[in-house]
């Protein structure tokens, strides 16, 4: 089946039936693969004879669930028997592009989405972005198949139903799969009409996974568990962060490894290659590589001073109300510095991608968030055309971020190249840890003046930080960086959801000589820490109760506030009165809401503990509350890894990790009891997968403050 959808993808043979395209609107439109037996409808859906029903996901499953999501949209729309569906990785399209999460990721640059949206995954986008158009195609889907079972039994189309695979009038049943030829020619109607009504619905079910029994049982294949033949196994050692060149090697020494075939060297990076990736790595050790980097190499002092001089100096307003400056001048403002470390993503898989070059045409099998784009990148290595590129999307083990890089789809490349023979590629632990690029480290300066009743009445945040989506962009379209310019994804949820008459948010953007790039909450990890440790002061400052504080500023913002009430009665709040160890924060991201109260406090030798977690959460309508529990309870474990560690300082020019344990990540006994009330919605459905994360940090600040009176404004606490 590898070498049949090989053939299929890269030739683009079809076997099946598809439906007739001047039918189907040609926006709709993509070479779905079909199988001996299977007929395709568009670019979403396919089904078998005997009845299986197949999705086309364009993006990527990296443990969020997508797989299931956009499967359970399709089958509940179309009256599929949840048993019968499967998913596949959908092919490059403009029909899959998402533009969405290119903002949310890369940023508007101008108009760049305009001209190229690509296929992306990332920034809680995906039921988003998708479920409209792949519901649209399942109901256009139904109708045809409803058609062809009214030809043939002599009734209106329109009498017919779908449920459980079956097409249904009366007492008359049709499988679909012996529709489905049939179906192919019929005439879709101009608005396909969406299912109404709950009854039979799989929206808003805890349908199962269709992921988990493969992970379970072990049968899923990761990048890293692709076998071709005559394959080579490669470590690759990169050089110190900025303008860093290889000057010297051992190729002697590495000869002595057992099972050590070849050393391949650029200007950049090395490589070892193998039998087995052990003895590759192990080869790494005895070359020694030694890099040279013009200028001084970073550290932490270095990048303190870049962030000290990026605030000291002009900033760019990037969103804001009211007259700020008049409104802080007519009162007393109160100011606090906060500051947060580059948090590092550390993904499970560590990086990898499998690649095979022959007769001037590269397949790479590979996890990405970008397909189109490491497709092209790994073209420009090779100075052949993106078309030439074939890529197996593969599922990611974490990846947070990290399988939006195409640094490792242009190694690979240059290594099946040289080797002339097929080869995997596996970063290290190290490698991976040290030169995934991390969240952006950042300082900011929050200033604020209270009015009539200790309500806030002018809010000034300003933010040093290095530009993020034109950094990520650079690398993922081979363009020159872009320098030390304002970006909105810089400071993603730095706006408060809070109604305050005059406000200000301004992006300092400082070049601190770190790749830095989008993971797991984004900007909104150091935004929401930033702004709800914030509100917890000037509550405090003002003597009121932290929570109604808050609320009494949420007039524009009810389903947060519906949130915190929430929390408030299922956590048993006691106010966050001194000694009680709780703290509470709220945040709204990708179109949903979140408040979470913690308990907890410091425990021997200052290290922050944490003894429960009670969320609420409004995501609006779920289409799997498994699904949506899931991430949030995930979030909420990734949240506090970024709260306690998970973060890396640098010497040397290089990030200081080299281990998980490196990360003081949140272990099993460690981590709390867990409560997640998820809030009835009837609203568009928002993001989920990274809506949890923000919101630990501060929580568990406020409940530090609670319990000892002592404040910390630095990230990891």
């Amino acid at each position: 089946m590898q070498l049949s959808r090989r053939a299929i993808l890269a030739g683009g043979a079809v076997v099946g039936v598809a439906v007739a395209w001047q039918v189907w609107p040609r926006a709709e439109q993509a070479a779905l693969p079909t199988a001996d037996g299977e007929t395709a409808f568009g670019g979403w859906i396919k089904i078998g004879k005997d009845g299986h029903v197949v999705v086309a996901v364009p993006q990527c499953e990296h443990g969020q669930g997508v797989y299931t999501a956009l499967a359970q949209i399709a089958a509940d729309e179309l009256g599929a028997d949840w048993r019968t569906v499967g998913v596949e990785a959908s092919p490059e399209a403009a029909l899959y592009a998402n533009p969405l999460g290119a903002e949310a990721v890369l940023g508007k640059d101008g108009g760049w989405l305009a001209q190229a949206a690509p296929m992306l995954t990332g920034g809680s986008t995906s039921i988003r972005q998708f479920e409209r158009p792949v519901r649209t195609a399942a109901a256009g889907v139904r109708s045809l198949l409803c058609k062809a079972a009214a030809r043939e039994w002599g009734v209106d189309w329109q009498t017919c139903l779908t449920r459980d695979g079956f097409v249904v009038a009366g007492d008359r049943r049709a499988r679909f799969g012996d529709l489905a030829v049939a179906a192919a020619g019929e005439a879709l109607p101009a608005t396909p009409q969406l299912r109404v009504g709950d009854e039979g619905r799989l929206t808003g079910t805890a349908a199962p996974r269709l992921d988990a029994p493969s992970k379970v049982d072990g049968s899923v294949n990761f990048a890293g568990d692709i076998r071709l033949p005559n394959m080579a196994f490669a470590s690759v050692r990169q050089g110190p962060f900025g303008d860093s060149r290889l000057v010297r090697y051992d190729t002697a020494a590495a000869d002595r490894v057992p099972g050590v075939s070849r050393v391949i060297a650029t200007d950049r990076w090395i490589a070892a290659i193998g039998d087995t990736w052990w003895a590759a790595n192990r080869a790494l050790e005895a070359l020694a590589p030694r890099f040279e980097t013009p200028g001084p190499l970073v550290d932490d002092r270095s990048i303190a001073v870049a962030l000290d001089a990026a605030l000291a100096g002009e900033g760019k307003q990037l969103a804001g109300a009211g007259d700020v400056a008049a409104a802080l001048a007519g009162g007393r403002a109160f100011r606090a510095e906060y500051r947060v470390a580059a948090g590092v993503p550390a993904a499970l898989e560590p990086v990898t991608a499998t690649a095979s070059y022959e007769h001037g045409k590269l397949v790479l099998w590979m996890a990405t968030q970008a397909p189109g784009l490491a497709r092209a990148a790994a073209g420009r290595t090779l100075g052949i055309a993106a078309g030439d590129v074939v890529l197996h999307p593969m599922m990611a083990g974490g990846s947070f971020g990290a399988a939006l890089e195409v640094t490792v789809a242009e190694q690979v490349a240059h290594l099946a190249r040289e080797l002339g023979r097929p080869v995997q590629l596996t970063w290290s632990r190290a490698e991976s840890l040290m030169h995934t690029p991390v969240r952006a480290p950042a300082r900011a300066r929050m200033t604020a003046r209270l009015g009539a009743g200790g309500m806030v009445a002018a809010w000034r945040t300003e933010i040093a930080t290095p530009p993020v989506g034109p950094a990520l962009r650079s690398r993922l379209t081979g363009t020159a960086a872009p320098g030390a310019i304002a970006d909105p994804v810089a400071i993603d949820g730095a706006a408060p959801a809070y109604r305050i008459p005059a406000l200000a948010i301004a992006h300092h953007p400082a070049d601190i000589g770190v790749p830095v790039g989008y993971t797991r909450g984004g900007a909104h990890i150091a935004s929401c820490f930033f702004t709800e440790s914030f509100v917890d002061e000037l509550a405090r400052r003002s003597e009121s109760e932290p929570l109604s504080y808050r609320i009494a500023m949420l007039g524009g913002a009810p389903r947060l506030a519906r949130c915190l009430s929430t929390v408030a009665s299922l956590g048993g709040w006691q106010g966050g009165t001194p000694g009680s160890g709780q703290g509470i924060a709220c945040h709204a991201m990708a179109g949903s809401y979140i408040a979470l109260m913690v308990e907890g406090g410091l425990g021997d030798g200052g290290v922050p503990r944490v003894e429960r977690m009670v969320a609420a959460v409004d995501v609006g309508h779920a289409i799997n509350p498994d699904l949506v529990r899931q991430q949030i309870e995930g979030g909420l474990i990734y949240g506090l890894a970024a709260a306690v560690g998970a973060s890396t300082g640098y010497s040397g020019g290089l990030a200081d990790v080299r281990s998980l344990r490196d990360l003081q990540l949140p272990r099993l006994a460690s981590s709390p009891d867990i409560t997640v009330e998820l809030i009835d919605s009837r609203a568009d459905a928002g993001g989920s997968s990274e809506l949890a994360v923000p919101v630990v940090a501060p929580a568990l600040a406020n409940a530090i403050f609670a319990a000892t009176g002592r404040r910390i404004r630095t990230l990891p606490l």
